[in-house]
């Protein structure tokens, strides 16, 4: 190999390889849950998952929940609230679009951190920032059809 091709040669760490497989991973339950909607109604898929993944838990870490407080508890509880609900209502939602346009969705939170940080913090988007803010709105414009 050339000193030329391989200043060429694309080179990505093993970090940066975990992350497109955890990407791929995330991707694809998309997917699974879009397929699931066929045969279970969404809030019982997602309360499924959620007891599913409490019991594993609760068996793994049986000893430091046992020192969990009052308050530890109802501040969980709300949270886990908070979050199967916002579960449910994409799972619901995904009876009628696709599970691409729903990560596609999912993943829009992304470009909204910055402009939550300039809203808060007051602290305004760098350029790459705004230029994937400008792609993110584009891209859910396409999203949403461009026929309307």
């Amino acid at each position: 190999m050339s000193d030329v091709s391989r200043t060429l040669a694309l080179r990505v760490s093993r970090e940066e390889l975990v992350l497109i497989f955890i990407t791929m991973i995330w991707g694809g339950t998309f997917l699974v849950v879009h397929r699931a909607m066929a045969w279970s109604g969404p809030f019982f898929f997602v309360g499924l998952r959620f007891a599913t993944a409490a019991l594993i838990l609760a068996c793994v870490f049986r000893r430091a929940l046992a020192e969990t407080t009052r308050q530890e508890l109802i501040a969980g509880a709300l949270i886990g609230l908070s979050i199967a609900g916002g579960y449910g209502l994409q799972t619901w939602g995904m009876q009628t679009i696709s599970s691409s346009q729903s990560a596609f969705l999912t993943a829009l939170y992304v470009p909204v951190v910055p402009l939550l940080q300039w809203l808060f913090l007051r602290r305004p988007p760098g350029v790459m920032a705004w230029c994937g803010i400008l792609l993110a709105f584009l891209g859910l414009l396409l999203v949403a059809g461009p026929q309307d």
